[in-house]
């Protein structure tokens, strides 16, 4: 690194004009780096100033609040290009404690040093500063205490080292693998961990936990990423998934929950050439099922309901609140109400994502190439336990879905989970008997 740094103030030395145009390269380069990293989304709170930090995550132990990343004295001002590479990419602050891996240097331990510096210099030289004191976390003693963490980062955290691919792998994969390893760390989500917080896989080399969809966080699921038809991207071309990264809709899906933040403030901003890396690698990931087989359409609920049949338990309520625009045969329409028949997030046997949706309601965003948004209400104020739990059995066992049954229990605890979680203003009316 001390190698990389001298070189670089070599460069900016060599005449005020060129000095000049070499540093805005560096700092549009690093603002390219830092959407691609999505730090915008964790380190700025609702209504907040951009990467001044405060906004609240929820974690096992407790709240944990992101940190003031602008270069103002109570953020990043004070921190030298190596105090910077020690907290992004080895997990150490500049006081010398260990971060919390909700900062996730295990995935970005593999940033090169190049886009390190890039990055140094958009946040320092790039950003507005913000003078915002960071807030304490919201995590009770003993589970408080820094000094665990250290043996965490020990015992999880990879070596430090640029990304090198594998010899004679594709450029394009490996231009993928590097920015959903890496920059990206889609694994931080999608990726299943264990009882000690761990991402079980780091990367595709790592085994097949790698990207194989998560537990709920924060009332949603991160779905696999892998081959799988059933709830991967099997059925996914490449030039969908393309398109649903830039702008959050394809003829496949559409995108909620976190995901909506991750295509707002990242995708929609990468170029081409980079988003078909990002599709090519995740198309190279072999399915973990090696009986599953892609979706075929099942119309037997569709003939009933154009019967005027809606004798199978929550038809009534489908037709009712969803029909008009997901349609009585679950097909939608293409890129504004996503089809319900074959949806990956429809095949899982954890209805969590569903529930929440069908509460809460949701709104794609708009975007550079797709500037038109589409809301979703939420159901809440509505529909009882027994409907939402009635209507996404419905939708999760018709049209050929493989979706499992759900229980009024079910919708219960995620109901109470958004209560928890969800401003007053954003509640409405809400009826559970």
């Amino acid at each position: 690194m001390k190698a990389l740094v001298i070189a670089t103030l070599a460069l900016l030395g060599c005449g005020s004009i060129n000095a000049a145009e070499i540093d805005q390269n560096l700092i549009k380069q690093g603002e390219y780096l830092a959407r691609a990293g999505d730090c915008v989304a964790c380190h700025t709170a609702k209504d907040g100033k951009p990467f001044a930090g405060g906004l609240p995550m929820e974690t096992p132990i407790g709240t944990i609040y992101s940190t003031n990343i602008t270069p103002d004295k109570t953020g990043l001002g004070d921190y030298s290009l190596e105090d910077f590479d020690k907290a992004v990419r080895h997990g150490v602050a500049k006081n010398g404690s260990t971060l919390y891996p909700a900062m996730p240097y295990p995935s970005y331990a593999s940033v090169t040093e190049t886009d390190m510096n890039a990055l140094y210099a958009y946040f320092m030289h790039g950003v507005a500063p913000v003078a915002q004191a960071n807030k304490a976390s919201d995590i009770p003693w003993p589970l408080s205490m820094r000094w665990p963490l250290a043996g965490w980062r020990w015992m999880f955290a990879p070596a430090v080292a640029d990304y090198k691919a594998p010899p004679g792998e594709d450029a394009v994969v490996s231009r993928g693998a590097y920015l959903v390893e890496g920059l990206g760390h889609c694994g931080a989500c999608h990726t299943p961990r264990a009882l000690t917080m761990q991402e079980k896989s780091l990367n595709a080399g790592e085994g097949s936990a790698f990207l194989s969809g998560s537990a709920p966080l924060e009332g949603w699921i991160a779905k696999s990423l892998r081959g799988d038809h059933k709830d991967g991207l099997g059925s996914w071309s490449e030039e969908q998934l393309v398109q649903f990264l830039k702008t959050g809709r394809s003829d496949r899906s559409a995108v909620f929950g976190g995901m909506s933040d991750v295509v707002t403030h990242s995708m929609q901003y990468m170029t081409d050439n980079d988003l078909t890396a990002i599709a090519r690698y995740l198309k190279s990931l072999p399915a973990n099922d090696p009986n599953d087989q892609p979706h075929q359409y099942d119309k037997q609920v569709a003939q009933a309901l154009w019967n005027g049949d809606d004798s199978k338990p929550g038809a009534s309520v489908y037709i009712d609140n969803c029909a008009a625009c997901h349609r009585t045969d679950g097909h939608g329409y293409t890129k504004v109400f996503p089809a319900l028949a074959g949806n990956p997030v429809l095949q899982s046997q954890d209805p969590t994502s569903l529930i929440h949706i069908v509460l809460k309601g949701g709104t794609l965003p708009a975007t550079h190439t797709a500037p038109s948004t589409f809301t979703m209400p939420g159901f809440a104020w509505r529909l009882s336990d027994q409907e939402v739990a009635d209507v996404v059995s419905f939708i999760a066992t018709s049209w050929g879905n493989k979706g499992g049954p759900v229980k009024a229990s079910d919708v219960m605890a995620v109901r109470e989970d958004y209560l928890r979680t969800t401003s007053s203003d954003d509640k409405g009316e809400t009826t559970t008997h």
